[in-house]
């Protein structure tokens, strides 16, 4: 038996089964969880963004497009990421935590350092690019999201996203040409 949509899902959740939220809260948690931390580059802030993002969705269910849930969420998702670093004003954001680095203990000591070293130079470019361009880099190149995917969660067109992507690529290059 094949799972139930996304629609069907909702549907039954505006019909009184709200335990069944929890599916599609286990549906899309990990892929928010992954932007959220992408966006914020704190883990913490990201599961508090995600959270939110998922209580504001389920306190507004009734006015989703049941067959644009997983765009609609992102959205919500989007916004609280933006509305985050606006109040805090960060721009020189880590994209990943030290454990994310940490590689396999059968690796030499030498170059276990070598990559934490260039995971955190590269979260260090990434941090200084405009966040529509860390965004759209992060969807194309981090998740392996397609352009049509991208442009559906993003509410944007297919060639403003690939020229944010190409900028992205520039930008992080300059930044990154005399530190690799």
């Amino acid at each position: 038996m094949e799972p139930a949509s996304d629609a069907e899902d909702i549907r039954r959740v505006l019909c009184g089964d709200t335990a069944h939220y929890e599916v599609l809260v286990r549906r899309y948690q990990e892929t928010l969880y992954r932007h959220a931390f992408g966006m914020v580059g704190d883990a913490d802030a990201a599961a508090d963004l995600v959270q939110d993002s998922l209580v504001k969705a389920y306190s507004r269910l009734a006015t989703c497009d049941p067959d644009r849930f997983a765009a609609w969420l992102f959205r919500i998702l989007r916004n609280r990421c933006k509305d985050y670093l606006k109040s805090r004003r960060r721009r020189d954001l880590p994209l990943l935590d030290e454990g994310t680095h940490a590689a396999p203990a059968a690796d030499d000591p030498a170059r276990t350092l070598e990559r934490a070293e260039l995971g955190t130079v590269v979260s260090q470019a990434l941090a200084r690019i405009p966040a529509s361009q860390r965004e759209a880099f992060l969807l194309k190149h981090v998740e392996g999201r397609s352009y049509e995917e991208m442009a559906e969660l993003l509410d944007a067109g297919i060639s403003a996203l690939k020229m944010r992507v190409m900028r992205a690529r520039e930008a992080l290059q300059e930044l990154l040409k005399d530190r690799i």
